[in-house]
């Protein structure tokens, strides 16, 4: 963060564009979401979300970036981020993190959301809670002229008062024509100077919570990435449209009810 970067600033027709992605890449996250339930496998989960792309008209940024051979991202339970859809079958009270991104017409849509799976225990409910919460927290202050750390150290230290751990080893990113552009965007307070947030910039902002230890393995395939010890992971996850006025969600989706049931009263 102490190194110069250019950060793109999109024009006013390059963010009606993103805006068109952002809705597409909303619309197939919240679908597959309610696809999702015990019994079915993590293939068949991609599979869906694939053919809802393509029937949108759409391509998923994902699907062979870097030789990632998953049309979205299904990650379970100790699993963090960057699982691949296969043999593996739900069952109730799995954690099912489920990322997609979407190209349409040149331009990048990203989101994630962390699906409880029946009935889940009470460490489950926090931990899923307050990473929603942190997300809303951070994109708060996604706003002209703030500074970009105070966007990412307001992760952490919202997590760490409810004994949670964010994951260093990944971060958030702006988003474009390019699915990782400048800046990154950690879940805790870099050090050095920090770029300013100017109207125009895209970013995708995604905590990712870990309910133990904040260090994370990657397992043989070398993409799915898991917790060290095992425990579980939660991972939510907006574009967002820094503005001169409040920051807009690209990506827009209904809030869950987790923060509201455990009494975490909601940003407005």
């Amino acid at each position: 963060m102490g190194k110069k970067s250019r950060i793109p600033i999109k024009t006013p027709q390059e963010i009606d564009r993103m805006r068109a992605a952002g809705a597409l890449a909303s619309e197939v996250l919240q679908t597959t979401a309610k696809f999702i339930e015990a019994g079915k496998s993590t293939l068949e989960v991609d599979q869906f979300a694939m053919e809802k792309i393509a029937e949108l008209g759409a391509k998923s940024a994902f699907y062979k970036y870097r030789d990632f051979p998953g049309q979205i991202c299904i990650s379970m339970n100790e699993e963090v981020v960057h699982g691949i859809g296969g043999d593996l079958v739900i069952k109730d009270g799995d954690l099912v993190k489920i990322d997609v991104g979407i190209k349409l017409q040149g331009w990048i849509g990203d989101n994630a959301v962390t699906v409880p799976v029946g009935k889940i225990n009470g460490e489950q409910k926090r931990l899923l809670a307050a990473t929603e919460e942190s997300l809303f927290i951070a994109i708060s202050h996604a706003r002209d002229g703030a500074r970009l750390s105070d966007l990412c150290g307001s992760v952490e230290e919202y997590i760490n008062r409810h004994g949670f751990t964010v994951v260093r080893d990944l971060v958030g990113h702006g988003v474009g024509r390019q699915l990782h552009e400048e800046p990154q965007v950690p879940n805790y307070r870099p050090p050095g100077k920090s770029p300013v947030l100017k109207a125009g910039m895209i970013l995708a902002i995604e905590p990712m919570v870990n309910a133990g230890v904040g260090s994370v393995d990657w397992l043989d395939d070398g993409w799915t990435v898991v917790t060290s010890d095992r425990r579980p992971s939660s991972h939510f996850e907006h574009t967002v449209l820094i503005t001169k006025g409040d920051p807009e969600i690209l990506t827009w989706r209904p809030r869950t009810a987790l923060p509201a049931q455990l009494g975490i009263p909601p940003l407005k």
